[in-house]
């Protein structure tokens, strides 16, 4: 078979998915007859029917009350938000009751929605339209949150995420939407959640980073290699609940470690990391952490996108600053 894109993936996990699974509903703004404003669900509709592919009105409050309605009644419904800035109106309905069923009900009652947004930065939008304020979801109890970094996590993650049995908010890095190609299977296999990925093996300092800060962790990695500096690059993919072992698992190879995000810093899911870090692993590390993030402020308009996200430059810099403490440098 040949290479797809991510948002490929998505697609072809909701079409295994529906055909599948009677009990599988996708819906939302315009994921019908057009395919969704980034055409993840292109397609959909025709193979599957407007019973099951379903176009909804401009109403973040209702896509979100509906889905709980229909997982509470036996459905696995896959809600899509456009965009991640406009998924506040739907907050209290995802908050205050999608993650709550399990333990309101003791356990009568699940919830097995997925929530999808695409997020992020760097595609040029206006504002409102790159928004990465993961770490709203990640706080609260009852919820899993999921960010794919590739056509195969994608498609593997997304499976998994319809078939757990509580919500799961599912945020797809548009940045990245066509940004690499990969051939994935359409087998129907899904991926482990609340499982870290290591993508690249080192000794010498651990790189964790998710979504599409990733394409320049790598980047990063691969110009520390050219100077003989073997980074470790780990892909979180499950946000909440953090897997923390595989993050201790390499801090005992390299003591040194620097987390990357789009987000901005203050209270953003790399603090959360180097909290941890700092709880279970704190013996082992040479150097304080590092982070290299958005800034605290609004995301710029596309004049400024790329001062705000980070860089390869910005990583490098986190990198040595890390390898020059635990050398005896200064921070």
């Amino acid at each position: 078979m040949g290479e797809i894109t991510l948002v490929e993936a998505i697609t072809q996990a909701l079409a295994f998915e529906l055909q599948a699974d009677q009990r599988v509903v996708v819906f939302g703004e315009d994921v019908g007859v057009n395919g969704g404003v980034f055409r993840a669900t292109e397609g959909l509709q025709d193979r599957f029917g407007s019973a099951r592919v379903l176009d909804t009105p401009l109403a973040e409050t209702m896509i979100a009350g509906i889905a709980i309605g229909m997982a509470a009644q036996g459905l696995r419904p896959v809600a899509e938000f456009q965009f991640m800035g406009f998924i506040y109106p739907a907050l209290d309905h995802i908050l205050s009751h999608a993650g709550r069923y399990r333990n309101r009900t003791r356990g009568r009652l699940s919830c097995p929605i997925v929530y999808r947004a695409p997020y992020g930065g760097g595609i040029h939008a206006p504002e409102h339209h790159s928004e990465s304020t993961e770490a709203l979801f990640a706080h609260i109890p009852g919820l899993r949150l999921v960010v794919p970094s590739s056509p195969a996590r994608a498609y593997g993650l997304l499976l998994a995420a319809i078939r757990n049995p509580d919500p799961v908010v599912f945020l797809e890095p548009k940045r990245i939407y066509r940004a690499a190609r990969q051939e994935v299977p359409d087998s129907g296999d899904a991926l482990p959640l609340d499982r870290a990925f290591v993508l690249r093996e080192g000794t010498d300092v651990t790189l964790i980073s998710w979504g599409a800060s990733l394409k320049e962790t790598l980047q990063a990695a691969e110009q520390l290699a050219e100077e003989g500096i073997e980074a470790e690059v780990i892909d979180p993919a499950t946000l909440k609940p953090l897997d923390i072992h595989t993050v201790i698992d390499s801090l005992e190879k390299t003591h040194r470690c620097v987390v990357i995000h789009e987000a901005a810093r203050f209270c953003g899911l790399g603090a959360e990391v180097v909290a941890q870090i700092n709880e279970y692993a704190f013996d082992l590390l040479h150097a304080p952490v590092q982070r290299v993030t958005g800034y605290d402020t609004v995301m710029p308009y596309f004049q400024l996108e790329d001062e705000y996200l980070p860089g390869a430059s910005r990583i490098l810099a986190a990198v040595r600053k890390a390898l020059d403490y635990a050398n005896g440098g200064a921070v």
